[in-house]
């Protein structure tokens, strides 16, 4: 029976693009079977680098072109975008099952049902750009995700507050608005794989709010004032133009804290 914990911090440092995705399916494959163990694995995490291929080239935020869903081209980028999201998305669960490890074995399931989703997500968005003519990696991205799970990576409680909680809950506020202009165009497979990143994003940003609050209990926090203060502390600007209440809600929100995003 194989570990958990090794299999993750494996996967997490796989450079090449296909084997990381291949891993990705052979610890569904495993865990779904039940043949692996959560025995703690000693493995040094502090400061990991993710592995990533060598393509996409990351760039600032503030140099990602603007995409133009016009043109075929950038309608790609904007998949491409998408698609860059997801697989950070991969390398955050395989972080945050190998960085923390003293969690009830409930936790580490709850996360790899996300991991399996955000492995799905991701080669149907890659799967449309070869489709299109392109892959992962034929234009540049940036890098923000990834920088927030660097200033998270001491603190669990910090890290389900600000990943999912936050930034993941951004994407159940804009993706609506995606989905319409996809519709616009008339790209129904596209309109198709953001309806059910949506749907499925709603119960990861949930697992996030679970084992936030659980941590919270177990601390003597109180979670709703405890979150106020990481909003201050780490994301001053998070409001978004629209706030997408009902699948917050569906994602464990209380209505006092999307009130409070709204005011910032």
């Amino acid at each position: 029976m194989e570990n958990l914990f090794y299999l993750a911090h494996k996967c997490l440092t796989e450079t090449e693009l296909d084997k990381k995705i291949f891993l990705s399916v052979e610890i569904v494959k495993k865990v779904s079977v039940r043949a692996v163990n959560f025995d703690t694995y000693d493995v040094y995490v502090k400061n990991i680098e993710p592995g990533r291929p060598d393509k996409p080239i990351l760039i600032t935020p503030k140099d990602v072109p603007k995409r133009n869903m016009t043109t075929p081209e950038g309608r790609a980028a904007m998949v491409h975008s998408f698609a860059h999201i997801e697989f950070n998305a991969i390398n955050l669960v395989l972080d945050l099952i190998s960085r923390f490890r003293n969690m009830p074995e409930e936790f580490y399931l709850d996360w790899l049902q996300v991991f399996e989703e955000e492995t799905k997500h991701f080669k149907l968005l890659r799967e449309n750009l070869i489709d299109s003519g392109y892959d992962y990696g034929s234009f540049s991205a940036h890098d923000g995700l990834w920088a927030i799970a660097e200033q998270t990576k001491h603190d669990l409680l910090l890290r389900l507050a600000v990943v999912p909680r936050i930034m993941e809950a951004r994407g159940l506020d804009v993706t609506p608005d995606l989905i319409d202009r996809f519709r616009q165009i008339k790209d129904d497979r596209m309109v198709s794989i953001l309806e059910l990143i949506l749907e499925e994003e709603i119960g990861h940003v949930n697992f996030g709010t679970k084992w936030y609050r659980y941590l919270c209990q177990k601390m003597h926090q109180n979670p709703e004032d405890r979150f106020k203060e990481i909003i201050n502390e780490f994301l001053p600007s998070a409001k978004t133009k629209r706030i997408n209440q009902s699948a917050r809600l569906k994602a464990g929100f209380i209505q006092s804290e999307i009130d409070y995003l709204a005011t910032i």
